[in-house]
């Protein structure tokens, strides 16, 4: 933060400068939602002539919408690395970042679950999951996981934010009147009495320690999914904590992203510096490694013993098919986004900002090849069977129901960035020397 003298009330004007409805507001939402009702429209399709309109066959069933599955709740954990793992060690760097990380969290956790549903032939047996789920299945633990990390979540982003509203409340006096009674009664009453100031720290430390087994297994399942089958490219005893360092890496990236967003539209320079680039561009690069490792490892084992289905596997991703897909993954997704994050003058914001573009797409096109390649391969030869269901081609359809997810979740993330402060407040106050007596 530079050298200058912070007041709650100039704290407070300019964490709370970008709440208004401007003109790019207005032509942003707009945008976001004429492109969901394309997408719907293009469900619409597919709940009227049925998964036919999709590129789904009988032998490649998950495509994109599983793809995109997996990669939503990757970019998820982000808010369990950031709020809980480095917040509870006590590495104070984060505090102006832990609130964006749980929007994302947030944001990505709740349409994740939505993106099942995508690939559902018959959506409206969704309840039969918690009728008749049995403890044996897979999708049930998913299914449960999932709903108590979005829950988690979004405790964690609303507690914290208690004392934010009611300061905002009282002293940001450009805050819209429409949204005053709001944040009064979200508000909770908060006077910044002690009793209160322990209940809510004591009520977010649990959330923290909670938070870590869950987010761990939300990936975790993910990955038994996959793993728990014989197909080549996914029988590996890797694939939990594999996903799990992956999902980081996404998380990281989209942080990043988020971060320059906020910076340079909401002008926040002031809160968030240059250093903080610095720090989640070695968290990054540092997160890119252990993937990288786990990469390795998970091409290296198959490829010592080659059995027959892996051999084929391996084949069709270093040399086949889908090699130019695979390596510009792993060259433009990891290995150079590692190089150029070792120099600090990349770990500014605009060319981390590139770079961590660079590795979200790189981490969205991983998942499609570990969901895709594996079941072009059956362990039995196809026989008779029309091309189109030998190799797997996502439609239009099939993309514009994908493209729905990424609209919603941005539609999710500018609703409480732009309503709520992004930066906690109240810590920031504290830490610039302001005495909680003046926060009243």
């Amino acid at each position: 933060m530079n050298d200058q003298h912070f007041t709650i009330e100039k704290i407070t004007g300019d964490l709370t400068r970008h709440i208004r409805l401007n003109k790019g507001f207005h032509l942003w939402m707009a945008f976001l939602t004429a492109g969901m009702l394309i997408c719907l429209y293009a469900y619409s399709l597919q709940l009227r002539f049925g998964m036919g309109v999709t590129g789904l066959r009988d032998y490649v069933s998950w495509g994109m919408y599983i793809t995109n599955f997996v990669f939503f709740v990757a970019t998820s954990l982000i808010g369990m690395l950031i709020s809980a793992v480095l917040g509870l060690i006590g590495i104070k760097w984060i505090n102006p970042l832990a609130r964006i990380a749980e929007i994302i969290a947030v944001g990505f956790a709740a349409v994740a679950g939505l993106v099942i549903i995508m690939d559902m032939g018959r959506p409206e047996r969704l309840a039969y999951v918690f009728i008749y789920g049995r403890f044996q299945s897979p999708i049930l633990w998913d299914v449960t996981v999932v709903t108590t990390y979005l829950v988690l979540s979004l405790l964690l982003y609303f507690l914290p934010m208690i004392p934010d509203l009611a300061i905002s409340f009282k002293k940001a006096e450009k805050l819209p009147v429409w949204l005053k009674p709001i944040y009064k009664i979200l508000s909770l009453n908060w006077a910044n009495n002690p009793e209160q100031n322990k209940i809510i720290q004591r009520s977010v430390r649990i959330l923290l320690i909670l938070l870590i087994p869950a987010a761990l297994s939300i990936h975790t399942v993910t990955a038994w999914l996959f793993a728990v089958t014989l197909r080549s490219g996914w029988d590996s005893s890797i694939f939990g904590p594999y996903f799990v360092a992956g999902a980081f890496v996404a998380g990281c990236a989209a942080v990043i992203i988020a971060m320059y967003f906020f910076r340079y539209n909401y002008k926040l320079q002031d809160y968030i510096t240059e250093r903080h680039f610095n720090n989640m561009g070695k968290l990054l690069v540092l997160m890119c490694f252990i993937y990288l490792y786990f990469n390795f490892n998970e091409f290296l084992v198959p490829g010592y013993k080659l059995k027959r289905g892996d051999a084929i596997h391996l084949d069709e991703m270093l040399a086949g098919r889908f090699a130019i897909l695979f390596w510009s993954v792993q060259i433009g997704g990891l290995i150079l986004p590692i190089i150029l994050g070792l120099f600090r003058r990349i770990r500014k914001p605009l060319p981390l900002m590139i770079i961590s573009v660079a590795v979200l797409i790189g981490a969205w096109l991983k998942r499609y090849i570990i969901v895709v390649p594996t079941q072009e391969h059956p362990f039995l030869p196809i026989q008779h069977e029309p091309h189109n269901f030998q190799i797997y081609t996502p439609t239009l359809t099939e993309i514009g129901i994908t493209l729905f997810s990424f609209f919603l979740v941005l539609f999710i993330i500018t609703i409480l960035s732009k309503f709520f402060p992004v930066v906690p407040i109240m810590e920031t106050a504290k830490e610039n020397g302001i005495e909680e007596g003046e926060m009243k």
